[in-house]
């Protein structure tokens, strides 16, 4: 027995616990993307890993959703949207059970790839799934429920990423130096910052039973009287009937012109739509959105800020993207998603020019003392001292940090020091390859930054998040739900997905190594010129979609309505 049809409630209520169902799963979403953020500080002292399977088990989750969202699509036209984002959920609470579990970079990858199988389910057919049952003038409002969730996801991970930081720095701070009880608060802390986001899952999961199939999907499968009995569910007997007036006109029409056309999925108002959502969706990555929120932590501590400050800067980032996400909320369907991601993406060019600046003024002087510090390796291993730091660098005045990149023939590994470090930079020989030399790879030296410098970088992150949130961060999901015509709406949105997902994994996989090859300003400028390209498609090719239902929007594609 279908649970949503057990029970006749009112429209408004029905909507209510819809919206609530896709809120969780945009707040499974942004825990996906935000939780690594505060657990790759004691994930890798407790867990053997090198710096690519660390960038790996930050990609994985991408990665995972790029696979997920090519099929979720196709699998959503055969099964429906129900039962898919029912199984979104299921793999929500299996990735979290097999993470916590996990005691080597294996089962790890497999755990963050099915957290990511998980998301990108939820990105495709979440969004999908309101935009098929929301009537035209609550679309946009109802829609970005879900990107407002997202952004809450990620502040709800840097909260539980705050309270588990705390609670380790201070059992480490009672170790008083015992390496068991350091090496288990660590351990503890990275666990239990993904166990205890395992709850919002099961209840999302629960929930996705009681939804009922979309109108739309059940239209096409010829399902009329379900159609018009979910129509009625969502909105007033009045838009219901207008509605399905709609999807039958228009299937008439489709159907004329597949007669004439072959059915060809080439015709103008497929193919410009399509073109115009994969556009977005990978420039919507490109602007480095996903690595910034990941990495957030580790780069305001780059900045020169204490491990304390960067998780308030963190979290007070990540507060600024959900307050701004309601902002957009409010002004979606009254100034429009064309205005919204042109402003947006305006402000997300000027806010990554003004980090790359910063991180330049700094990084521009990093010594290349790589020959120097690979004469101090005696005996296959590597020991420096504060003092050492003050030998290499120059007169000027200022605490230096030392990077190491290194190897023990398996994959590269970075160690740092700040000069003003009491305990010494050790890199001892690796006891998986006995055999194996000692590869010093780089060596840098650098000045390390005012810590005012961090809270600048800081101040430019908060622009960059609130541009990203009134702008591209609501409008991406709703634009794609709404460009795709109804045929091509499940596969288009996953093929777009597969790009978006595909660009975010490539930029997560090659981030830290990038960055401690050339620095972090050369990743900043990179991301600018992308976002560039999505200003200019948002301001001068992207149709207003305001107030049309998905058949209005449809039609405007079509040259025979033009």
């Amino acid at each position: 027995m279908n649970p949503a049809s057990s029970v006749r409630v009112s429209p408004v209520f029905y909507n209510r616990f819809l919206l609530c169902i896709a809120g969780l799963g945009g707040l499974l979403y942004g825990i996906d993307i935000g939780i690594i953020s505060a657990a790759l500080l004691y994930l890798g002292k407790t867990v053997d890993l090198t710096v690519s399977q660390t960038s790996a088990i930050v990609a994985a989750v991408l990665g995972g959703s790029m696979l997920s969202s090519l099929i979720a699509g196709f699998f959503a036209d055969w099964f429906g949207r129900k039962k898919m984002v029912i199984l979104s959920g299921l793999l929500f609470v299996s990735s979290v059970g097999l993470i916590v579990l996990s005691h080597g970079f294996v089962p790890l990858l497999l755990g963050r790839l099915l957290q990511g199988f998980s998301g990108g389910v939820i990105a495709v057919v979440v969004p999908l799934y309101l935009a098929e049952c929301l009537s035209a003038n609550t679309r946009g409002r109802g829609s970005a429920v879900f990107q407002f969730m997202l952004t809450f996801g990620i502040v709800a991970a840097a909260f539980t990423g705050w309270y588990y930081i705390h609670q380790a720095e201070a059992a480490i701070r009672l170790a008083a130096n015992d390496p068991v009880l350091i090496r288990a608060a660590e351990d503890h802390a990275w666990r239990g910052m993904f166990l205890s986001v395992i709850y919002p899952g099961i209840i999302f999961f629960v929930g996705a039973f009681f939804l009922s199939e979309t109108p739309r999907w059940l239209f096409r499968q010829g399902r009329i009287e379900e159609a018009n009995a979910a129509l009625r569910r969502a909105s007033s007997e009045e838009e219901s009937q207008r509605e399905m007036r709609e999807m039958q006109e228009l299937a008439l029409e489709n159907k004329q012109q597949s007669a004439t056309h072959t059915g060809s999925l080439l015709q103008r108002k497929y193919v410009v739509p399509f073109a115009l959502a994969c556009v977005i969706l990978a420039c919507n990555q490109a602007t480095g959105i996903n690595s910034i929120l990941s990495y957030l932590i580790v780069i305001l501590k780059q900045a020169g800020m204490s491990a304390t400050h960067a998780a308030q800067g963190d979290l007070a980032v990540k507060l600024l993207n959900c307050a701004m996400t309601i902002v957009a909320i409010a002004l979606i369907d009254k100034k429009g998603r064309k205005f919204l991601l042109t402003l947006g993406t305006g402000g997300i060019v000027l806010a990554l020019l003004v980090i790359a600046f910063f991180f330049y003024g700094f990084e521009s002087h990093r010594l290349d003392i790589t020959n120097q510090v690979q004469r101090q390796v005696q005996r296959n291993g590597l020991k420096l001292s504060s003092s050492d730091i003050t030998t290499w660098s120059s007169q000027e005045s200022g605490a230096k940090a030392l990077t190491v990149l290194y190897s023990y023939g398996a994959g590269d590994k970075m160690a740092t020091m700040v000069s003003t470090d009491t305990e010494p930079l050790s890199i001892a020989p690796d006891a998986r390859f006995p055999t194996q030399h000692l590869n010093i790879k780089r060596a840098f030296l650098s000045n390390v930054p005012a810590e005012r410098t961090g809270w600048f970088i800081t101040f430019g992150l908060a622009l960059f998040i609130a541009s990203f949130s009134i702008g591209p961060g609501v409008v991406v999901w709703l634009t794609l739900s709404e460009l795709m015509p109804t045929r091509i709406r499940s596969a288009g949105m996953g093929i777009a997905l597969l790009l978006n997902q595909g660009v975010s994994t490539l930029i997560a996989g090659v981030f830290l190594p990038l960055v401690s090859t050339y620095g972090y300003y050369l990743m900043f400028l990179v991301w600018a010129a992308c976002t560039v390209v999505y200003f200019i498609t948002a301001a001068f090719f992207l149709p207003e979609t305001k107030g049309k239902t998905l058949e209005e929007i449809e039609r405007q594609f079509d040259p025979a309505h033009g």
